[in-house]
């Protein structure tokens, strides 16, 4: 028998149980990770989030993508995935290829009035402490070949012999020498005209199979078969052209990072014991030849995002399985967890609320795992399940930093120092300190993190509020509000710490202590 309550009886006992869901989430949003990457996809590809329409006026563009931005601030994303170059086309300003047709409308057409779209991004993205991730698709050059855009100077047209059309779409030979040279040219051209923080390459190597038909490239393969067999050269070939855009990163600018978002699995146990327990249709290396592990293992890429867009407890590709996988294989490098947020509704295990909160703390708890990316942006605009409020409230409560690369720098810069706050700063709402930055000839400092705690001995675990530091400023405001603490705190110490363009954290500063009286918040004296 069950017990069916009135409907006003009903609402109350599950805004009841939300509430005590909520206070039980907040006991524990100190454990988030300080360090924890978090990341959207923006797709440009057929227009799927930014622009929203190839119509658009520049400052139409503009306002989109500010407002697209400040969404993802507010959920608490310290970077984004910018998907610059679809179909060997740009949305910037390249001698290499023309302008994007999902831009303007059409293929090499710019915008009018002219603006460098990926510059602009690049420097609203910065002014909001995210990092700007260029995504570019290795292969792809025209999405459909009956209905795309494009334009005259297009590769496809100089250079036809390089391209390779199959199920209606035109592809980069892998197997062409010449083509791994373009690409890389491609990719050195943005990392020295462009403030980007990493080369960022997706899933489609080869294509995806589909029965009965095979990729047609027997021209090159028996051009160029280096005594391999078929299966083995393709991988070859997708292993030369990820070893050389690492090189020419590291040679134009050593910084920079270079990651990949593979398809979720590998390898299936049953075709290597290396390989997940997942029954996966297709898997990276034996279907779209992307031997991902390889690439980590020698330390050709620095991060890998795999696409693990199964819920939790899927039949053939269990999201658990699959992430404790990727973590035991991370060969030091890092792990981020893609999530399939697009997913939302389409079944019922989608429609559960808790499913991406339920990730979120599986990757947490996960040895290895460095953080979460999620595909895509425009179903973010939504909330489904809520689940904006509940990164908001709950998980992405706080900001964390971006996880450092030692393999690529390891040196801190400098700490910061706090100015004694004078009585005028103070009062009867918040205070505002001044943080010095000390000097950072080696070092670009890039922001400044606020800690605060009633007890010292747990003040860094959890970062506050995290600030940009602009060129060559020397002090940064901080403030710090009353309301914001828990009413039980009799004291509240503060401190800072300078992050670098590296995201190498400092030492912290010194520390100031405010106590409670009856008349408020107040300065500790000094011993």
């Amino acid at each position: 028998m069950k017990l069916r309550l009135p409907k006003k009886l009903q609402t109350l006992s599950w805004f009841a149980i939300a509430v005590i869901i909520c206070l039980c989430c907040n006991l524990t949003v100190n454990a988030q990770p300080k360090f924890e990457f978090r990341a959207v996809w923006i797709a440009t590809v057929e227009n799927i989030d930014w622009p929203s329409k190839r119509t658009l006026s520049v400052e139409q563009q503009k306002a989109e993508f500010i407002r697209i931005l400040d969404l993802h601030q507010r959920n608490g994303m310290n970077a984004i995935i910018m998907q610059v170059r679809p179909t060997a086309d740009a949305f910037y300003s390249s001698a290499l290829e023309p302008w994007s047709e999902y831009l303007t409308g059409t293929q090499g057409k710019p915008p009018t009035p002219f603006y460098d779209p990926l510059q602009f991004m690049i420097e609203a993205t910065h002014q909001r402490g995210m990092e700007f991730h260029a995504w570019l698709n290795p292969y792809r050059a025209v999405f459909n070949v009956s209905k795309s855009s494009v334009a005259p100077t297009h590769i496809t047209k100089v250079h036809p012999d390089w391209f390779i059309t199959f199920e209606g779409k035109k592809y980069f030979d892998p197997g062409e020498p010449e083509v791994l040279k373009h690409v890389a040219r491609v990719v050195k051209d943005i990392v020295s005209r462009y403030d980007v923080d990493a080369i960022h390459m997706d899933d489609y190597f080869y294509p995806y199979r589909v029965p009965g038909k095979d990729f047609p490239d027997q021209k090159n393969y028996a051009k160029y078969p280096r005594g391999l067999n078929k299966d083995d050269w393709r991988r070859s070939n997708c292993d030369s052209i990820i070893k050389l855009l690492h090189e020419t990163i590291r040679n134009e600018r050593p910084t920079v990072k270079f990651g990949i978002s593979p398809f979720g699995v590998w390898r299936n146990s049953s075709k290597d014991p290396m390989g997940s327990n997942t029954k996966a249709g297709q898997t990276n290396y034996d279907d779209l030849y992307a031997d991902i592990l390889l690439w980590m293992r020698e330390g050709w890429i620095d991060y890998v995002v795999p696409q693990l867009y199964w819920e939790t407890g899927h039949k053939l590709c269990d999201y658990e399985t699959l992430t404790q996988w990727w973590a035991e294989h991370s060969y030091g490098k890092h792990v981020y967890i893609g999530h399939g947020i697009y997913r939302a509704g389409t079944t019922s295990t989608w429609k559960d609320s808790n499913e991406i909160p339920k990730q979120i703390n599986i990757a947490r708890n996960t040895p290895n795992v460095h953080g979460s990316a999620y595909f895509s942006s425009k179903t973010f605009e939504k909330n489904p399940m809520g689940w904006n409020d509940s990164l908001q409230q709950v998980y992405y409560r706080y900001p964390s930093l971006v996880p450092p690369m030692p393999w690529i720098d390891s040196v801190p810069p400098p700490a910061p120092h706090l100015q004694q706050p004078k009585e005028k700063h103070l009062t009867a709402t918040g205070v505002t300190i001044k943080g010095t930055v000390n000097d950072t000839t080696e070092q670009v400092v890039c922001k400044l993190v606020l800690y605060y705690n009633d007890d010292l001995s747990s003040l860094y675990r959890t970062p506050r509020t995290i600030k940009v530091i602009n060129d060559n400023q020397k002090e940064v405001d901080i403030s710090l509000i009353f309301e914001q603490l828990p009413a039980s705190w009799e004291r509240c110490f503060i401190a800072t710490t300078i992050v670098d363009i590296e995201n190498n954290e400092s030492a912290p500063s010194n520390t100031i202590q405010l106590i409670k009286t009856d008349k408020g918040w107040s300065l500790a004296k000094n011993k």
